[in-house]
């Protein structure tokens, strides 16, 4: 069966996350942070929802240059805690016997309807 591809904002979304992980140890973020506005262009809500959930997931000592400069961005924090939240899950594993295991625990949504893929999203954190 043919796959209609991936959705223009979750394009856009995986190019801004892609910029970010490229950047990741720079001590100039300055043109990351015009990369990002440029490619992002009016999509500031894709823009906050991918460079905030990037940033509260791999940001540690050796990101902070461009994590610090990435918090400027408007409406990053609620992404932000997304992001915290997402690196506290436990890794994905198999469990030991089908149906039992800290990954059966985990809920799991998966849509592929674009009319929920491209509308505006406020992370949850419950």
């Amino acid at each position: 069966m043919p796959s209609a591809g991936l959705s223009p904002t979750v394009k856009l979304s995986v190019t801004l996350d892609a910029i970010c992980s490229r950047n990741r140890y720079t001590s100039d973020p300055g043109p990351v942070l015009d990369e990002l506005r440029a490619t992002a262009g009016d999509r500031v809500d894709v823009l906050a929802e991918a460079v905030g959930t990037w940033l509260g997931f791999f940001e540690d000592e050796y990101t902070a240059t461009l994590c610090t400069a990435l918090r400027t961005l408007p409406d990053v924090a609620p992404w932000i805690a997304l992001g915290q939240f997402r690196r506290s899950l436990p890794d994905p594993s198999t469990p030991e016997i089908l149906g039992h295991g800290n990954a059966v625990d985990l809920p799991l949504y998966v849509t592929t309807d674009p009319t929920l893929l491209d509308a505006p999203r406020v992370p949850r954190l419950d």
